[in-house]
């Protein structure tokens, strides 16, 4: 297996996969502190993080009863990243740029289930940030990064302009296990200090009511913006202001990579929300991630931007 996922290299570096890593262990170290933030409250409108799918994440056999092993690994959307920060454009999250302009979910699917397909995997389950498991705290037992004081996992070369997705195995692998990273954050607090929400309330703790991205993404009916939602810069889908001053992503953001803004995204520049319906709107960004939070919830982000 080692030698074949070398012989994969290429392969997956042209996934956009730029690390991955190994588990077995089934039972999240961090569950304790997920389960504290819910019962305080800090999930916010995010009721899906505290109904019945919160225990289910205390183990992930609970969601895959086979669950032997994992390979966890890191899509890289740093050229998106990269682009947004060139542009001075922050409207929409990096993320949305990046994967061809796909909506995540689908884009990472496809790539993961061919993954599986080459390593001859025939029963498993994959996980794409929608399953009720906790992602970060895989990847930080597989060694992949350290909890940042944003919440978000930090790879120590590749910063964190990447998302977490996993292939749960019913079966141990002939792999070696990575030694946990430490914690590189030190005594900075740029991320900290550069949320205009205040939404970082403590080191690894997030306030979801308070969170832009909850509010622009969360969010689909009109709602009061959290004090201090920045209409100058106009965040309209997503927030990337913690991983934009954070000094791990200034070399991951230094490479040469160039992109293009993905074609969905001079389709909502040419569209006119007011006018058109909502069934037309999903016919239109059928597949991307705008398609989530929909046309009713892009004019409340509109409207704030605006006010």
């Amino acid at each position: 297996m080692n030698s074949l996922l070398s012989i994969q290299k290429e392969k997956l570096q042209s996934m956009q996969i730029v690390d991955w890593g190994y588990i077995e262990e089934s039972k999240p170290s961090t569950f304790k502190f997920f389960d504290k933030w819910i019962k305080n409250k800090l999930n916010g409108p995010l009721g899906y993080m505290a109904d019945h799918r919160k225990d289910i994440r205390s183990d992930i056999k609970n969601f895959f009863p086979e669950f032997q092993s994992s390979l966890v690994f890191l899509f890289d959307y740093t050229p998106a990243a990269k682009l947004n920060k060139e542009n001075d454009d922050h409207r929409f999250a990096a993320y949305t740029k990046g994967f061809d302009g796909i909506d995540y979910h689908y884009w990472i699917k496809d790539k993961l289930e061919s993954v599986a397909l080459s390593l001859g995997l025939e029963n498993y389950k994959l996980s794409i940030d929608a399953q009720p498991v906790l992602e970060r705290d895989m990847a930080a037992k597989a060694g992949l990064g350290w909890f940042g004081k944003n919440s978000m996992l930090i790879n120590k070369k590749h910063g964190s302009f990447f998302l977490i997705s996993s292939i749960l195995i019913d079966t141990k692998l002939d792999l070696n296990k990575a030694e946990i990273e430490i914690d590189h954050c030190g005594n900075c607090t740029k991320c900290i200090d550069a949320c205009p929400t205040s939404a970082i309330i403590d080191n690894k703790i997030i306030d979801a009511d308070k969170c832009i991205s909850t509010f622009t993404i969360e969010l689909f009916k009109d709602a009061e913006a959290p004090k201090g939602y920045p209409t100058d810069t106009g965040e309209i889908f997503g927030c990337d202001i913690c991983q934009d001053v954070c000094p791990w992503n200034i070399k991951p953001l230094n490479r040469s990579d160039v992109m293009e803004s993905p074609e969905y995204l001079k389709t909502y520049e040419e569209t006119d929300l007011e006018t058109i319906s909502n069934r037309q709107f999903k016919r239109i960004f059928k597949g991307t991630s705008l398609e989530r939070t929909g046309r009713v919830g892009l004019l409340k982000n509109l409207k704030k931007k605006s006010d």
